[in-house]
């Protein structure tokens, strides 16, 4: 089975690696129930949605409705920015997947200047968030983001509002640009101080897709496919101590990743991921 560990000041003990159900946002009723079975096999106890992952939220209604809503922490997001948008997407969420209450809410991939100073605002999203939360359909409020940015940007939204949660990614090759990893020890270092959980994403990724290529697997970008090739990035996520590995955008990848999680021994060392950068010929997904 996979570890657990804190989930932050929040306090539920979430398996380490926690599952993305992006990878539902395009699957039939009958492939999702049986990847969601596999949570079950592996012991994983937390999901994490949003509002706009195509079919994701309606897929695990249905599965929800067997009486196992209470077997998870769920977690969803909104990517809206207005007040009142959001306010109505949050409950849509709820509806969608038959809950009376989200575990936590998240504002989804806010970096952009902009949206940021909106959704941040008076009548911005994170109010309708405070509001969902004082009336108990939702319990607790995180961030995320993608991008170069994201780290610097969710430090200045720490320190604008006392989010519970942050989710950003975090990649070996990702930590090769000197800026950016940076950033994300910053971030990282103040939401040590202020117990906030760290979720990271794009474990797997291999490269950005070509222009022109087969795209052969769900997820937006071309992942690693081999089993040692997934061991060994998930492994070095998991040196990190303290974070969370959300788990990959598609169900035929997402068994090697539980498989890489269930087996965690220790971190492969910087010699080993050079090595798999050097013979994936590796490139960064974010490169702005």
């Amino acid at each position: 089975m996979i570890a657990t560990q804190q989930f932050g000041r929040i306090g539920h003990m979430s398996t380490k690696t926690i599952f993305g159900a992006a990878a539902l946002g395009n699957v039939t009723q009958y492939d999702a129930d049986k990847t969601l079975e596999l949570l079950i096999q592996h012991g994983i106890n937390h999901i994490d949605t949003a509002a706009s992952y195509g079919d994701s939220e309606d897929r695990i209604k249905p599965w929800f409705s067997n009486g196992r809503r209470d077997r998870f922490f769920l977690a969803t997001k909104t990517g809206e920015r207005t007040y009142a948008a959001a306010r109505d997407q949050i409950r849509m969420s709820l509806k969608r997947m038959g809950v009376d209450q989200i575990d936590l809410i998240q504002l989804h991939n806010l970096v952009d200047q902009a949206e940021w100073d909106i959704a941040m605002g008076p009548d911005g999203a994170l109010q309708a968030c405070i509001e969902a939360q004082q009336a108990g359909l939702v319990k607790h409020i995180g961030v995320t983001g993608h991008g170069l940015q994201v780290a610097k940007r969710h430090y200045e939204s720490l320190e604008r509002f006392d989010f519970e949660s942050v989710l950003l990614p975090y990649s070996y090759i990702m930590m090769q640009n000197p800026q950016y990893a940076a950033d994300f020890e910053k971030l990282l270092n103040r939401c040590r101080e202020r117990n906030v959980a760290v979720q990271t994403i794009k474990a797997i990724v291999r490269r950005p897709w070509a222009d022109g290529a087969d795209r052969y697997t769900a997820t937006w970008y071309e992942p690693l496919l081999e089993q040692e090739h997934i061991d060994a990035a998930v492994h070095w996520v998991f040196g990190r101590k303290g974070v969370f590995l959300n788990t990959v955008g598609d169900i035929a990848v997402l068994p090697r990743v539980f498989d890489a999680a269930e087996r965690y021994v220790h971190a492969p060392s910087d010699l080993a991921m050079q090595q798999l950068l050097k013979h994936q010929t590796m490139a960064p997904l974010f490169v702005d």
